[in-house]
C-alpha cells in the first residue's frame, strides 16, 4: 500500500514534468507560426530550396503537434494512476513508447544536421540571392521578412550588401536597406561599404550551431522523463492487476 502510494505520487511528478514539457514546446510552435518575421518565412519564400531545408518549415507544425500530445500523455498518465485505470495506464505506456522513439530519432537527425549545416546553407545561398533581387522592394511579403531579418539580427542580406544590387528596392531608390549602414540612415554604397555590416548567412549559421545542442539535450532530458514515466506506470499496472 506504501509502495503503491509511493509510485502514484511519481507518476504525478514525471507526468507532471511531461505535461509542463507539453505546455512549453506547445507555445513555442504557436509562437514560430504566428511570427511572420520569423526564419523559417524566409524558407517558404525560397524557390527550390534543398528538401532537407525545405522541411524545416514545417517545424512549427511538429512542435504543435509534439506538445500536443505529450500535454495530453502527461493528464492521462496522471489520471490513470488517480483511478487505477490499467487501461489508461497501458495506453499512456504504448503511446509514450512511441513518442520516445520519434524523439530520439529527432535528436540524432538533430546531431547529424549540425556538421552539415554549413555546406546546406551555402547551397542555399544562390537561390536567396536570386529571390531577394527578383522580390525585395517589391514583394510586400518577402521584403517585411527580410527588414524584419536584418533588423532583428542586426545583419544585411544574405552575404553583404551586395545581395540587393538590381532589386527592385536598389533600383528605385538607388540605395540599400538602412540596416546595412551604421548608423542606420541614408545608405548608399559608401556607407555600405564602410559599415562592412555582416551577412545574414553568418548569423543564421551561428544561430543553427549554438541552438542545435541546446535542443538536443532538451529531447534527451524529455526523453529520460518519459523512460522514468514509462517504467513507474508498468510497475503501477503490475501492482493494480496482483489486487
Amino acid at each position: 500500500m506504501c509502495c503503491s502510494g509511493f509510485l502514484k505520487i511519481m507518476m504525478f511528478i514525471f507526468n507532471g514534468a511531461i505535461f509542463l514539457a507539453g505546455v512549453a514546446i506547445l507555445a513555442v510552435g504557436v509562437w514560430v507560426k504566428v511570427d511572420s518575421e520569423s526564419l523559417f518565412g524566409l524558407i517558404e519564400n525560397i524557390e527550390d530550396a534543398p528538401a532537407e531545408l525545405s522541411q524545416l518549415a514545417n517545424v512549427a507544425y511538429l512542435l504543435i503537434g509534439v506538445g500536443a500530445v505529450l500535454l495530453i500523455m502527461g493528464f492521462l498518465g496522471c489520471c490513470g494512476a488517480m483511478k487505477e485505470s490499467r487501461c489508461m495506464l497501458m495506453l499512456f505506456f504504448i503511446i509514450i513508447l512511441i513518442i520516445f522513439i520519434a524523439e530520439v530519432a529527432g535528436c540524432i537527425v538533430i546531431f547529424v544536421f549540425q556538421p552539415l549545416a554549413k555546406e546546406i546553407l551555402e547551397d542555399l545561398g544562390d537561390k536567396v540571392v536570386v529571390s531577394i533581387k527578383k522580390g525585395y522592394g517589391q514583394d510586400k511579403t518577402l521584403t517585411d521578412l527580410w527588414n524584419g531579418t536584418m533588423k532583428e539580427f542586426k545583419c544585411c542580406g544574405y552575404h553583404n550588401f551586395t545581395d540587393f544590387d538590381g532589386s527592385p528596392y536598389h533600383s528605385k531608390t538607388k540605395s540599400y536597406p538602412p540596416t546595412c549602414c551604421i548608423p542606420n540612415g541614408p545608405c548608399d554604397t559608401t556607407n555600405a561599404e564602410e559599415s562592412n555590416v555582416f551577412g545574414c548567412f553568418d548569423m543564421l549559421l551561428k544561430l543553427v550551431e549554438d541552438n542545435v545542442v541546446i535542443i538536443g539535450a532538451v529531447g534527451i532530458g524529455i526523453a529520460a522523463l518519459e523512460i522514468a514515466a514509462m517504467v513507474v506506470s508498468m510497475v503501477l499496472y503490475q501492482q493494480i492487476g496482483d489486487k
